[in-house]
């Protein structure tokens, strides 16, 4: 596993960064396809624009959450807060974020906010999985050591390799991949049954904390709030959150 995917002369390529540009060009064919399902009225170049903003949102809400978890280290070399490629992006601030901007874009263009997350929900989780191909690139986003079959030996030189050479360790971040294609399989099946505004989203947010509150438990290089992990921490709370919308509101109904 080698993060650089090829490199010429001054110009590099990592499979960090190129899972990105594919998660941006799969994801606003889908939001595309989705606006015109649903009557959001958004041209190709609107989706597009969004699509472009919502990601730099998202990546800018995941490396300020992470860089607030480890100021520590950050606080004595902040040098190192841009270096986005050398790990350190927090989904869970990048979803805050992405959340944020796509609030502010539907009150922007006066159309129903829940009906644009639900058209964005497919594609924010098929792009997750995407991400984490590159997390097992980069060796980063890790789990501890195993003695189970399907163990990874990572790199030397990758984070993982670092932190413990030469030693099997769960392979969480293909966990959450294949959880995330899942996931995605499913939210792409049921968007077409009858349910109100925000039940896909709602059904993201549940089935994603749902799956990363067990993958956290085989993590090395969990951010912690004191004794806990702070990923299942606030897994915890938005699954309550979001079972007792749908619960009150039966959004899974159109009556």
């Amino acid at each position: 596993m080698d993060p650089i995917l090829f490199e010429f002369g001054p110009v590099m390529i990592r499979y960090y960064g190129l899972m990105y540009v594919i998660a941006l060009l799969v994801g606003v064919k889908l939001l595309q396809m989705e606006s015109n399902r649903l009557g959001l009225g958004l041209t190709k170049d609107d989706v597009s624009n969004f699509g472009l903003l919502a990601l730099f949102a998202g990546i800018l809400g995941a490396r300020v959450y992470y860089v607030s978890f480890n100021w520590d280290f950050y606080g004595q070399y902040p040098t190192e807060i841009p270096a986005i490629w050398h790990g350190g992006l927090a989904v869970h601030g990048g979803v805050i974020a992405g959340f944020l901007y796509s609030l502010w874009f539907a009150s922007r263009r006066k159309f129903p906010f829940l009906r644009l997350a639900d058209a964005i929900a497919p594609s924010l989780i098929l792009g997750q999985a995407l991400g984490r191909f590159g997390n097992f690139m980069n060796g980063d986003a890790h789990g501890v050591p195993t003695s189970r079959p399907w163990g990874i030996v990572f790199s030397r030189e990758s984070i993982a390799g670092q932190q413990f050479p030469g030693i099997p360790l769960h392979p969480t971040m293909l966990y959450e991949l294949l959880l995330n294609l899942v996931w995605f399989v499913l939210l792409w099946q049921l968007r077409k049954r009858p349910h109100r505004d925000g039940f896909i989203f709602a059904l993201y947010v549940g089935l994603y904390s749902a799956g990363r509150l067990v993958v956290e438990a085989f993590r090395a290089d969990s951010l912690m709030l004191g004794p806990f992990r702070a990923a299942q921490m606030v897994g915890i709370v938005l699954m309550l959150l979001t079972t007792t919308w749908v619960l009150q509101q039966r959004l899974w109904s159109t009556q």
